[in-house]
């Protein structure tokens, strides 16, 4: 049976780990295959990693960093960041990772979604959508590239049909205006998706406490909960802690019980 997916997203600078605030300000947060290691003692249901430098430098995917990754990795691994052809896509998957996520080459080449999903299957096929809120007065989302810093001119609701249309197998719906600051879910945004799209989506930014993961599970049932800041940091002064959500925490999420605290 479906089940929600609270999922910790890692993303990589300069080879480090690092989190962001509105897709900007990088603050170093330690070693990603160490925290790959502290997540899997903690038994995470799903992990994504985003190298978010290959992308804007024109670099292809860092098979080296993604073979150890999928090698210390014990849950299902996304893995985003660079993607531009089909031979990357397999490359990426014969490494052991699960998932391959792609972001603006979705926007620039939708042959490579439709090739890539059905040469390596749908399911392995994750479109990552970076939406912003544009316009002084008349407030629109579009989606951006380059981490946040190329317009499309697209609608993101356009899009994920789009994509759907083409096999990919889930959508990574991710707001740059609620990146980093632990302010809740951009529910309209996810709505807006949500209703045009049949395929399993997950959602980015925004999430501060285990009440809103709650509150998305308990207003969209089955989907996925992406934070970052939430499982690297601890307290106001965001301390450096990876953490995660005990078994007995997570099956409250999974009954959509709502608790107030912030993790501990």
């Amino acid at each position: 049976m479906l089940r929600p997916r609270i999922i910790p997203c890692l993303l990589i600078h300069n080879g480090g780990l690092v989190k962001t605030v509105k897709f900007t300000d990088p603050k170093y947060v330690g070693d990603p295959l160490n925290a790959v290691r502290i997540f899997n003692e903690k038994i995470v249901d799903e992990l994504i990693v985003l190298d978010i430098d290959a992308t804007v430098s024109n670099a292809p995917p860092n098979y080296k960093l993604i073979g150890e990754l999928a090698g210390e990795c014990r849950m299902p691994l996304c893995y985003g960041g660079g993607v531009k052809s089909l031979n990357e896509v397999e490359n990426i998957i014969s490494l052991g990772v699960e998932k391959v996520a792609i972001s603006s080459a979705a926007l620039a080449d939708q042959t490579l979604i439709k090739e890539s999903a059905q040469r390596v299957g749908n399911q392995s096929i994750v479109v990552v959508i970076d939406v912003k809120k544009t316009g002084l007065i008349s407030k629109r989302y579009e989606v951006f590239t380059h981490n946040g810093k190329r317009s499309s001119g697209v609608h993101p609701v356009e899009f994920a049909q789009t994509m759907e249309s083409l096999g990919v197998g889930e959508i990574l719906i991710n707001s740059i205006d609620k990146d980093g600051t632990l302010s809740g879910y951009d529910m309209d945004l996810v709505d807006l998706i949500r209703r045009v799209v049949t395929i399993p989506v997950t959602v980015l930014g925004g999430a501060g406490s285990q009440t809103d993961i709650a509150n998305l599970f308990q207003r969209f049932g089955v989907i996925g909960a992406a934070a970052g800041s939430l499982f690297v940091f601890k307290g106001k002064y965001r301390a450096v802690l990876i953490q995660y959500l005990s078994e007995i925490e997570k099956d409250q999420m999974y009954l959509l019980d709502i608790s107030d605290s912030p993790l501990s």
